[in-house]
């Protein structure tokens, strides 16, 4: 009995076991071969993958060269598609009751006929598991479920357009990336973004009947040193593609005091997605409070302002209205991928045209002034921070935030470094530890060494981040209240803190914690009060980070535009509110980059200083 007891909890396990992995479900085509896309998780073997997948260890190897280096978690690899579709036992007459059969038309794309027929690009995907969304053959049969017909938009089709290449460029080969055809893109404009010619995306692509919306092409990518993303508040998003620079050299002129400035701001008002008290109409209500301190100096200015939609077209088409096409000065849009059209006609205009958030990573032009500052620069910012005599420590929880790691160890460079693993154990637990053993969330150890410390904390948990900041602070007390010498060390802070609603603040000052941040506004300030009374009488609701930006971008360039326009901005120092900016070109670069990062000083006599 015991021995059949033992045999069944053995198979249980088994079962258990079997049923942990399971084959991906995400399907794509790579140069016409088709994959499994499996996210590797912790434990999994070559061996168990092979077993799953029904291919051998070699197949696996030999189409995932990064394999060589071993298997890692979260690392996406592609499988060998294994499996016959069913559709072909299926009769005509059977197939002809749930679906319309399309024919493929010579220029016909997966999303045109999606649009044709209003449904889902996935669910043609799901009843055709033969068909490649990247390149589908004249004559092709195409099943379209009549049940999903007109059940679909165009900005659905396109964000699952979106989501298979971001499936395929998690895969994708060295050297190349993949790239979904947006309306108004051309040869031209995606080779100078991709700096590439046009000739090889023809070639690489065997482009016959051009360039189509809603394809997915491949394209070589560009070799380049790392460059960083970055927006109003500091968030860094990993490498980009090389910068493309139009080369073409502009020559502004100053608007007479007796003209009247015209202002184009094109903003995403009614982008899909934006929060319930839209971030773009606060910038743009900055941007009115702005213009009345520049009117309020005897300059006369008109403001039209265009909703961009986030939408190409509608870009497009806004730039060739005659009221856009009467600007002296452009600010926006927004997004890069809606800047192509605007930088177009503001060289052959000479126009000035303001990026006021984001930074614009794969093209360039000396029409372009850029607020949020030169990702290069914030390095600078943090030297002295990782200097000589400064012992370096990487806190790592369950949890890590990948850009900040990557960007810190990118600062640290060659330099040494130490790891510390916290981890969280309540006070209730601390009675069942063993008396050798020490609790894991003391942070005492580390604050002890003597040594002037920075403690980098690499969780990307609110909870976490506050436990740690907590638990340091709590260490730093312990020891000066036993009468120990106070300890030297900084927390270097991740400026997302900023936004976590529940991290108490005042472990800010008591860690002593040093912020690099592309904006800051700090409310006891005169300037920051003045600016928020007069927001809160107009608007009723206190400014955020971006009526903050939309404000100095009115200040700077509307007033610019009347004499520091002619230099270009350089050599002069602009702070409308708190923060800095100080405009130049980059080494390479054409656009006229805000060269000036913040760096926010919490000290422990609970004072803020900004460097």
């Amino acid at each position: 009995m015991r021995l059949k007891v033992i045999i069944a909890l053995c198979a249980l396990v088994l079962s258990v076991g079997a049923s942990a992995a399971e084959k991906s479900q995400t399907i794509v085509y790579v140069n016409g071969a088709k994959y499994y896309i499996h996210n590797v998780q912790s434990g999994e073997t070559l061996y168990s993958l092979a077993k799953l997948y029904g291919v051998s260890e070699k197949v696996i190897v030999k189409h995932n060269p990064s394999l060589s280096e071993g298997l890692k978690a979260d690392q996406n690899i592609k499988i060998p598609f294994e499996g016959k579709s069913a559709q072909g036992q299926v009769t005509e007459k059977k197939l002809k009751k749930r679906f319309d059969i399309h024919t493929v038309q010579r220029g016909e794309t997966l999303y045109a006929i999606s649009r044709k027929y209003s449904i889902s690009v996935a669910v043609i995907i799901e009843d055709n598991p033969n068909i490649d969304p990247s390149n589908i053959d004249v004559g092709d049969r195409i099943l379209i479920r009549k049940s999903e017909q007109g059940e679909s938009s165009a900005a659905q089709n396109i964000s699952e357009l979106e989501q298979y290449k971001d499936n395929l460029n998690s895969v994708a080969d060295d050297g190349y990336s993949y790239h979904l055809v947006h309306a108004g893109e051309t040869l031209y404009s995606l080779a100078r973004r991709f700096d590439t010619t046009e000739e090889e995306i023809i070639r690489i692509n065997k482009l016959t009947d051009g360039l189509k919306t809603g394809t997915i092409i491949k394209l070589p990518k560009a070799q380049s040193t790392t460059r960083e993303e970055t927006t109003i508040d500091g968030d860094t998003v990993v490498p980009q593609h090389t910068f493309a620079d139009s080369g073409i050299e502009a020559s502004f002129r100053a608007i007479r005091e007796s003209e009247r400035l015209q202002v184009s701001l094109l903003l995403p008002l009614s982008a899909v997605n934006t929060p319930s008290r839209n971030i773009y109409v606060e910038f743009y209500e900055g941007f009115l409070l702005g213009l009345e301190d520049v009117k309020a100096q005897g300059r006369s200015v008109d403001v039209t302002l265009f909703d961009t939609a986030r939408d190409y077209n509608r870009t497009a088409e806004i730039v060739s209205t005659p009221e856009f096409r009467s600007s002296h000065l452009i600010v926006g849009p927004v997004y890069e991928n809606m800047l192509l059209p605007v930088l177009q006609f503001a060289e052959q205009n000479s126009v000035p045209v303001v990026s006021p958030l984001a930074n614009i990573e794969n093209m360039g032009s000396d029409v372009l002034f850029q607020m949020s500052p030169d990702p290069k620069r914030k390095h600078e910012k943090l030297a002295n921070l990782f200097g000589e005599g400064k012992h370096v420590t990487l806190i790592y929880t369950e949890r890590t935030d990948k850009d900040f790691e990557q960007e810190i160890l990118s600062i640290l460079g060659s330099r040494p470094y130490s790891t510390h693993r916290y981890e969280y154990m309540h006070h209730s637990m601390l009675d069942k530890l063993e008396e050798d053993q020490t609790d894991p969330s003391d942070m005492t150890p580390l604050l002890e060494n003597g040594q002037n410390n920075v403690f980098v904390v690499m969780s990307d948990n609110e909870t976490e981040v506050d436990r740690i900041l907590a638990a340091i602070a709590s260490a730093n007390f312990g020891l000066v209240s036993r009468g120990n010498r106070p300890p030297k060390f900084v927390v270097l802070g991740n400026p997302r803190w900023l936004r976590y609603n529940n991290i108490d603040r005042a472990l800010f000052f008591k860690n002593r914690v040093v912020m690099v941040s592309t904006y800051h506004a700090k409310r006891d300030d005169m300037a920051i009060r003045t600016f928020d009374s007069r927001f809160v009488e107009a608007f009723g609701a206190l400014p955020s980070l971006y009526a903050y930006r939309g404000y100095d971008a009115a200040i700077i360039f509307c007033n610019g535009m009347f004499s520091d326009i002619e230099y270009n901005m350089e050599g002069r120092r602009y702070q409308p509110l708190q923060t800095i900016y100080r405009f130049q070109r980059s080494e390479g670069r054409n656009t006229h980059l805000n060269q000036e990062w913040m760096r926010v000083n919490y000290n422990s006599d609970f004072t803020i200083t900004v460097e």
